[in-house]
């Protein structure tokens, strides 16, 4: 997500906060707008695994998604009234965390309410890190489908951890061992765990093409499979470096477990945060 689209998102997002008794909320119906949502009943099925969510954190629903009227023009200086729901910040969470999270604007939305002091540039970098724990997460799924079509192709586990091995070395141009020494990598957890974003979608991007290919290739056994997999980190690296990104000399990111834990985490201080503002 570019930076002005986050800051264009942070203004939307802002302009709809209101106050209620002193505490800040939103409105569900301006809400459905900002998070993509067209049709008021797909929202409220989100609207609805949020209270479950509310209610399995032992929140009392009424306390957070309290049911209201509100009064809306249909034209010619008429009004009519609606049924609208009143949303805590720590509400508005729940919904973006039961959203579409492949829907930009819920993925905005799940930062955005998830930062305790609203300013753009922390959104735009909990967003970033964000992204991060979600491509590690891709690439772990990723890898994990290669597996089951390379052992149905004849390669077992240890097969398919040298393969996966020596396309980390087309990638980096370094052995498994080399990288972890550089990157300071702790003995008995992944590179993957300590790469940059990029770097974990350019494994990502390896890694699908080699499962793409083994199948519409028909590939099987060790060798032409080792084959296409370093074929296809060596096309990814050239990509890269064609743009002046060489994977090996970029600098390690935070350990992905500990941004995730810190992620995690942020739901229970947004209800805290919350309770405060009562």
């Amino acid at each position: 997500m570019k930076a002005e689209q986050i800051k264009e998102l942070f203004a939307q997002f802002e302009a709809t906060a209101s106050e209620y008794e002193g505490i800040e909320c939103w409105s569900a119906r301006e809400l459905k707008h900002l998070l993509g949502y067209s049709k008021w009943e797909n929202f409220q099925k989100v609207i609805d695994k949020a209270k479950e969510s509310c209610k399995n954190a032992g929140e009392q629903i009424s306390d957070h998604l309290p049911d209201v009227r509100k009064m809306v023009p249909i034209g010619s200086g008429a009004e009519k009234e609606i049924d609208d729901i009143l949303l805590s910040r720590y509400a508005c969470y729940l919904i973006a965390q039961n959203g579409d999270s492949r829907k930009e604007e819920i993925a905005f939305a799940q930062n955005y309410f998830a930062v305790q002091t609203r300013r753009a540039e922390l959104v735009e970098q909990r967003l970033l890190e964000y992204e991060r724990v979600k491509a590690r997460e891709k690439l772990s799924q990723t890898e994990k489908q290669l597996s089951s079509v390379l052992y149905e192709r004849g390669v077992d586990e240890k097969g398919f951890g040298i393969i996966r091995s020596k396309g980390d070395q087309a990638l980096f141009r370094l052995t498994t061992q080399q990288l972890k020494k550089k990157m300071q990598v702790p003995d008995g957890r992944p590179v993957a765990d300590f790469l940059p974003t990029i770097s974990i979608k350019a494994k990502d991007l390896a890694a699908e093409m080699t499962s793409l290919n083994v199948q519409n290739k028909n590939l099987k056994g060790h060798n032409p499979i080792e084959m296409e997999h370093v074929d296809n980190n060596i096309a990814v690296r050239d990509v890269l470096t064609k743009r002046g990104i060489v994977p090996e000399n970029l600098p390690p990111a935070e350990d992905v477990k500990k941004v995730q834990r810190k992620l995690a985490s942020d739901g229970k201080q947004v209800l805290k945060d919350t309770r405060k503002k009562k």
